[in-house]
């Protein structure tokens, strides 16, 4: 599963540290998620999308970067 957190926190200007106190995790685990070794809970991906502004699909995907 592919993701463009790492993308929507550059145009914000925050750190991992900041998201996660913002969403309720730890910095390891936005990290992880950032390099795809974590898929997000439901939960934590619509807490993801709620903070962005943006849909679960539109920050998550099934395919393949090109």
């Amino acid at each position: 599963m592919n993701n463009t957190i790492r993308i929507e926190r550059a145009i914000r200007r925050i750190t991992q540290e900041e998201l996660a106190k913002a969403i309720g995790v730890s910095r390891q685990t936005i990290f992880a998620i950032e390099n795809n070794k974590f898929v997000p809970s439901t939960e934590l991906a619509l807490k993801l999308s709620a903070y962005f502004g943006k849909t679960v699909n539109e920050l998550f995907s099934l395919q393949e970067s090109v």
